[in-house]
Order: structure tokens, then C-alpha cells, then sequence
């Protein structure tokens, strides 16, 4: 499955990629429009609940008919507004209140007895967290189907952050052990079925064999679209779930503003060289073991 991670810091640019989405039939379920404004939200139910067919006789939108909205608090942040069927499934943590459409005073911190689907999810909301409490929002569409993959990512890439195209050479990676930790040097593009599949299988070996310190090398890298950015979430989620690190290294300038201008360069731990990032691993590990 690919993960197309769109990153809005307008509404009305968010709104229209819902929008788009919808038009070009990515299905609902697979949406996900994460926000802290509870107005921003509503809007975008209304959208969502109008492609859903979710109508009342008058015209109007038929809110209490919509099941996408959940409400969570999260530490740090506060109220957290998910819309999407596929919401519950994505924020499949403690604190979620699924179902039912958003109602004044829903945002009250809701029973901490609600269920867990496991640490996956727990991690993809702590790295979502910081760029809510910029003030942005998230659109994540999770497809299994290639082509909707596609639609999605083009979508986003054109309407949220996102960067240039520009002609890159083949992906490819080169793999090294130092001293306890493993390091990818990654070459061409992290995109859509050229680089996010490299990656994901290149994380998924260092953890099936035990790896969980792990420095990709971003040097070579020239492009990322949506779902290179979906794709990095899934491999912090996934070496945090492994009780692991992740490192980013030396990203080039074109990388480094992609990530400055959506906020995830405040999300991922980003070092300036190898040498640096093999020393901040080491010292925590360190400090770990002493602790």
C-alpha cells in the first residue's frame, strides 16, 4: 500500500484537494484530513459528506449523517480534528472518539478507554503532531491500487507543498554497516513506483535483521513527491515501532526546503554529516543503555 502525504497551509488549498480527490474518484474511505481548526473541519466534512451523497431533502449537507469525523486530544497540541472514514483506522490510538459528525463541544478530551491498533498507528500521530501545531494540515490518501496512488499523489504534489519536477537519474541505494549502525546512501528520486518501494524494502531488510539505528543518506537525492514524503513517515513510524533511530543526512538544498517549508524538518531528526549523525546515534544509545 502507498501513502501520499499532502501538507496544506491554506485552507482553500486543502479544500480543493479534497475536492480534486473526490472528482477524480480516490475513494473517500482512503482519505484523511487531519486539522486542529474545528471550522477548517467542517468545511471539508460538508465536502466530503457532498460527494458522499450525503444530503439532506432541502439540499443542505446532512452533517449528522456523515461517520467521518473523529476528535482526539493530543498531548502537546490539543484538539485534533480527523475527517474520513479511513480516519479511525489511521488514528487507531488511545483518546480517539470515533464516529458520528462534529458537534460543539466534541472537542473535549474523549475516553482514554478507547482501544489501540497497535504502536503503528501511535507513531504516525506523533509525527503529525508538530506540523498540526504549526498551524497546517494534513491530507493523507493510503491506496492499494497503483493508479489511485498516482491520481492522488499528482493531485497533491500540485495543490499542497511540494516540489519542482526536474529530470533525475535512476533510484538506487548502496548499504553500509558502521560500527552498529546502518546507513543507505540514496541516489535519483523517493517517488510514486520509482524510489518509495526502494526505501520501504530497504527499512523492512535493516529491521528484519535486527537493524533499528538507521541513517538514510539523502545526498544524491533530488526529488521527493507526496508519497516519498508518505513514505519517510512510514519508515520513522516503522524504526520507532522497533524501539529504534532514524537519522536523515545531509539533505541537499532543494530536499531541505521542501522540508523546512512543510515543517517536517522539525519532525525528523536531520543531521548536517555522517559523522555528526553517527555520534548523536552513539551518545543515545549510550545514554539508553546507562539509563
Amino acid at each position: 500500500m502507498d501513502t501520499a502525504v499532502g501538507v496544506f497551509t491554506a485552507r482553500e488549498r486543502a479544500e480543493e484537494a479534497v475536492k480534486t480527490l473526490l472528482e477524480h474518484h480516490v475513494p473517500e474511505e482512503r482519505i484523511v484530513y487531519l486539522t486542529r481548526s474545528e471550522s477548517e473541519a467542517r468545511v471539508i466534512e460538508k465536502q466530503i459528506g457532498a460527494y458522499s451523497g450525503s444530503f439532506a431533502a432541502d439540499g443542505r449537507a446532512n452533517s449528522a449523517c456523515i461517520p467521518n469525523a473523529s476528535v482526539l486530544d493530543l498531548p502537546g497540541v490539543g484538539s485534533v480534528f480527523a475527517l474520513g472514514s479511513g480516519a479511525a483506522t489511521l488514528l487507531g490510538a488511545s483518546g480517539v472518539e470515533r464516529g458520528g459528525a462534529i458537534r460543539p463541544g466534541n472537542a473535549n478530551p474523549p475516553d482514554r478507554g478507547a482501544g489501540s491498533s497497535g504502536a503503528a498507528s501511535s507513531e504516525d500521530l506523533a509525527f503529525f503532531k508538530r506540523v498540526l501545531n504549526e498551524g497546517h494540515s494534513i491530507v493523507i490518501v493510503r491506496a492499494e491500487s497503483l493508479q489511485i496512488a498516482a491520481s492522488a499523489c499528482e493531485i497533491l504534489d500540485r495543490l499542497g507543498i511540494s516540489m519542482k519536477k526536474r529530470a533525475t537519474s535512476k533510484s538506487s541505494v548502496t548499504l553500509r554497516q558502521v560500527t552498529g549502525v546502518v546507513i543507505a546512501d540514496l541516489v535519483g528520486k523517493i517517488a510514486l513506483a520509482d524510489g518509495t518501494g526502494l526505501l520501504r524494502e530497504t527499512v523492512r531488510n535493516f529491521l528484519k535483521h535486527g537493524h533499528n539505528r538507521i541513517l538514510l543518506n539523502l545526498e544524491g537525492v533530488d526529488f521527493i513527491d507526496s508519497a516519498g514524503l508518505g513514505e519517510l513517515v512510514r519508515a520513522h513510524a516503522s524504526i520507532r515501532a522497533h524501539d529504534g533511530q532514524l537519522k536523515l543526512v545531509r539533505p541537499n538544498a532543494n530536499v531541505q526546503q521542501l522540508l523546512q517549508i512543510s515543517k517536517l524538518d522539525r519532525v525528523f531528526e536531520i543531521e548536517p554529516d555522517e559523522f555528526t549523525a553517527l555520534n548523536s546515534i552513539r551518545r543515545a544509545a549510550a545514554a539508553k543503555s546507562a539509563g
